[in-house]
């Protein structure tokens, strides 16, 4: 039996806002700030807010949500004082999509699986206005996690390949012709036929069930745990690292991998 939720904080959202409005009339910095001018910081806490879920910190979590609501509200207030839009506009046009695309629960749709939920979600955007199947994918997405959902939204429609044999083809097909391009071509040539490379690997990742972002940053967070290994052990041994060769490094470096691999058994 599902378990049941506590009623909606109406009086904690209301105290909430007004304290952003208030923020907004009389501390100096918040009444200087803009849409463009904090944009940045929306997207800092975006990721601080995944690496609280990424290490299971439902404390960290439940801080880095309530920063989230604290831009949505912000950038709300914000439009309000232009005249732009109202927050009960942004809670409004939220309710009304995800009602219009889940006619499964709202209406009397049936559906038989998540993917043909999902299949339902892509056809309902269409008919909503856009021109094509890859609008709406922010450009400012990390390039692992865009060209990744480019694929998806291409699979959709049925433009995709058959099979991770012909992937992996296509893997080795643009390694080939990235070789080629370091004897004689431009630097732009090379960075256009690297691109192809990481594209054909992000679709190989998506047909072996690999989600490319992620498993990237797993091994940015070995390398660095490693690497910070050997820079202690030098330290400890009163060493200065710009002075130590590269085997004795390589040495240190597998000795962090022994024993991790020991903490793991």
């Amino acid at each position: 039996m599902p378990r049941k939720l506590p009623p909606v904080p109406t009086t904690d959202l209301v105290k909430f806002v007004s304290i952003v409005r208030r923020l907004r009339r009389e501390c100096p910095w918040d009444r200087r700030q803009t849409h463009r001018s904090i944009r940045n910081h929306l997207i800092e806490e975006a990721y601080e807010t995944v690496d609280a879920l990424d290490r299971n910190d439902l404390d960290g979590l439940r801080h880095e949500l309530g920063d989230l609501l604290l831009h949505v509200v912000m950038h709300s207030t914000m439009a309000e004082e232009a005249g732009e839009f109202a927050l009960r506009d942004v809670v409004r046009d939220i309710s009304a999509k995800l009602i219009r695309r889940h006619p499964h629960v709202f209406g009397t749709k049936k559906v038989r699986s998540a993917e043909e939920v999902k299949r339902n979600w892509e056809r309902l955007k269409l008919e909503e206005g856009r021109t094509s199947v890859l609008e709406g994918i922010p450009r400012q997405l990390p390039a692992l996690q865009r060209a990744l959902r480019v694929q998806q939204r291409a699979s959709k429609v049925g433009f995709d390949w058959k099979s991770r044999e012909q992937v992996w083809d296509k893997v080795r097909e643009e390694l080939e012709e990235f070789r080629r391009t370091l004897k004689k071509s431009s630097p732009r040539r090379r960075h256009e036929e690297f691109g192809d490379v990481l594209f054909a690997l992000v679709n190989y990742a998506r047909f072996v069930n690999v989600h490319p972002e992620e498993a990237l940053r797993r091994t940015i967070d070995t390398f660095t745990t490693r690497f910070r290994y050997v820079e202690r052990e030098i330290r400890a041994q009163g060493k200065d690292i710009h002075d130590v060769g590269l085997e004795e490094m390589d040495g240190l470096w597998y000795e962090a991998k022994r024993r991790r691999r020991r903490q793991r058994s």
